[in-house]
């Protein structure tokens, strides 16, 4: 018996979903832990490293799973053509229409839900897996005040690239906030509360720096700005070394200060800058200063 693992992450025309590539590794780990040889597919377009329908000939497999997902779709008609030799079962799937040809092309369906049948427990539930960095990405917009000093595409456009490549929980932030718009906060502290949830923040904008760093989550900043703007000033200012300038800015220089965010000591450093964040604002007191003076002038 040798089997192949497929689902909708498997087709080049599909989408991998968390819980369809979950779903797919729990069977083969099931397959794995009974002693069957098995391959999983995965779509080019999203593994091209991996096993690919165009690399498992039909003639090596004695049957062939579709995992999670409709049992419908041209995909699913194509698929029991290519391994019409197979063995074909599904299961975990939702069968939508037990007639198509999508459905009773299957020798064994073992849904998790539809028509007459009793709903079972999705394949992902119980997906046991190890524990990645949850990384909050707060990016400047394009900042004209800087004139020719502004990088903005180049550092955005070499930060994109090292965190698609980074293994990480890659979570999008926008500072903006706005009432009444489900997916920006309403409040600085519905903003502070997502920055909170995070291990690491990477950053080109001011405030995603403070507000980390007065959550005590360290921040990678890379400074938009030739010389130096606003991030730099910021990171000096509160005495935190892991900014990075456009000029030196590189992926080897963001991974060195990813592992130094990482560490002991830098979790030590945000969480120092954290504590002594409430012990008052120089702005604030010369603030405090001036308008006592302008009291006392009247």
């Amino acid at each position: 018996m040798r089997v192949l693992v497929t689902g909708w992450a498997s087709f080049l025309h599909g989408e991998a979903t968390a819980g369809d590539v979950a779903s797919l590794q729990r069977v083969a780990a099931r397959l794995a832990s009974d002693g069957i040889d098995h391959d999983i597919v995965l779509s080019p377009g999203f593994a091209p490293g991996a096993t690919h329908f165009d690399d498992a000939d039909p003639a090596d497999y004695t049957h062939v799973l579709f995992c999670c997902g409709p049992a419908h779709g041209w995909q699913l008609e194509e698929l029991h053509r290519r391994y019409s030799r197979c063995t074909r079962i599904a299961v975990g799937v939702s069968v939508v229409d037990p007639r198509s040809r999508a459905a009773t092309g299957f020798h064994r369906l073992l849904p998790r839900d539809g028509p007459g049948s009793h709903a079972s427990a999705d394949l992902a539930t119980g997906f046991e897996h190890r524990q990645v960095p949850v990384v909050g990405v707060v990016l400047a917009p394009e900042q004209p005040e800087y004139g020719e000093h502004s990088r903005h595409d180049v550092v955005h456009a070499t930060v994109r690239r090292w965190l698609a490549g980074l293994d990480a929980a890659r979570v999008p932030l926008d500072t903006r906030l706005a009432d009444g718009e489900w997916h920006l906060c309403s409040t600085p502290e519905g903003f502070a509360s997502l920055i909170a949830r995070t291990d690491v923040v990477v950053t080109t904008r001011l405030h995603g720096l403070v507000l980390a760093l007065t959550e005590g989550v360290p921040a990678l900043a890379a400074d938009p700005i030739s010389g130096g703007g606003k991030v730099t000033a910021q990171a000096r200012a509160q005495g935190w070394p892991a900014v990075i300038g456009p000029d030196d800015l590189s992926e080897a220089e963001l991974d060195r200060w990813w592992e130094w965010c990482r560490s002991d000591g830098g979790a030590r450093r945000a969480a120092a800058i954290r504590g002594s964040a409430g012990t008052g604002s120089a702005l604030l007191d010369a603030l405090a200063r001036e308008l006592h003076a302008a009291a006392l002038d009247q």
